[in-house]
């Protein structure tokens, strides 16, 4: 048995620290995994507030890098002891997803979430967020579910390629395909908009505003790459300074609301882009008028794990970190024991963290 961090019922507001939850028995196509390093994500929150649906129980936690401990035998990509970056959207590979080289819209391992327990414990059986649970010392996962990362890259670096690096980068070089010079916006400045930041510079952006209501983030942007920042109550006067009131070329909603997807709309210049990053409530409309769609020649784009396919991209983002062209270190603003779980939950609901990661013995 080991510890993990059970959710009950939505709502709930702590968790639930158990050190009497197991794995499950890992079948010939999966792994387990000793975790050694997880974030703790909005998304995290999200499931704890009902706006992400999961089963309940639930151990909580999709972000997260450990060791190999077991392999079924049927899995060839990993062996134990290898170290390894928990890819909580799986691809089959053979989906038409999958060969259209959409890997992270691969939906072969979705209903597993809902309708396969991961774990056991004293008081039954216990899903695992997305399929993982990485709040846990050991998780069962798909093989798939697993990318092997270079020994010397710290767990908690590695973590964070599980999750808030991959959707915010890739948000900036794979869904959007930031052209070099262009002028870049983002709508949220937590974690993943730090993330689509650094992915914005990377891409060569000549201007990088970051748009957030919290002035104590920005300062914080601007050592992420930023080149401006702004309130919403500034904005509009931030638009006319920077692009002529136009509007910017690529504009990113990370925050999962429909009035800021609205915000990003409106900064976007005629025929531009808007991505749309953050994960909002199924209920949170955001509409727009046919005109103006077609007339003022915008694109919206959904951007889920930042459009990557992580077997390629986690490679990548290890090379540019170790290039010195991706901070990682500076994202993770804590480093927590898994009994302050419930105190990092509440610090990530007032927002004072940019990503706090537990780090399990």
């Amino acid at each position: 048995m080991a510890r993990a961090a059970v959710l009950h019922a939505v709502g709930d507001t702590e968790l639930d620290l158990r050190d009497d939850v197991g794995t499950v028995d890992a079948g010939p196509d999966q792994v387990k995994v000793s975790i050694k390093a997880t974030g703790v994500c909005h998304s995290d929150l999200s499931v704890m507030t009902g706006v992400l649906p999961m089963p309940i129980p639930v151990v909580l936690g999709h972000e997260g890098a450990g060791v190999v401990t077991e392999v079924g035998a049927h899995v060839t990509n990993v062996q134990v002891g290898d170290h390894v970056v928990v890819n909580w959207s799986p691809d089959c590979g053979k989906c038409p997803e999958c060969l259209r080289g959409e890997p992270y819209l691969c939906m072969a391992f979705i209903g597993a979430t809902f309708t396969e327990a991961r774990f056991t414990s004293d008081a039954g059986p216990v899903f695992g967020m997305a399929g993982c649970g990485t709040w846990a010392e050991e998780i069962i996962v798909p093989f798939q579910g697993v990318i092997k990362v270079a020994e010397d890259v710290p767990f908690e670096y590695a973590a964070l390629l599980g999750c808030g690096i991959p959707t915010g980068v890739g948000a900036a070089i794979n869904t959007a395909k930031v052209k070099p010079g262009s002028k870049v916006a983002v709508v949220g400045a937590g974690g993943v908009g730090l993330s689509v930041i650094q992915g914005a510079k990377i891409a060569g952006a000549s201007t990088i505003l970051a748009i957030d209501p919290n002035e104590a983030k920005h300062p914080i942007a601007k050592q992420f790459g930023a080149t401006h920042t702004a309130t919403l109550e500034n904005l509009d006067e931030t638009n006319g300074l920077l692009t002529l009131g136009q509007g910017f070329d690529y504009v990113f909603e990370v925050v999962g609301k429909s009035a800021a997807i609205q915000t990003a709309w409106g900064v976007t210049r005629r025929g531009g882009d808007v991505i749309v990053v953050g994960a909002g409530a199924a209920d949170d409309n955001w509409q727009q008028s046919a005109f103006s769609l077609l007339f003022e020649g915008k694109s919206l784009k959904a951007s889920l794990y930042g459009g990557c396919d992580l077997k390629r991209d986690i490679p990548m983002f290890v090379d540019l970190w170790r290039a010195g062209r991706l901070d990682i270190d500076s994202l993770i603003t804590r480093r927590i024991r898994f009994e302050d779980l419930n105190d990092a939950v509440q610090a990530l609901n007032s927002g004072e963290q940019i990503r706090q990661v537990v780090l399990f013995d």
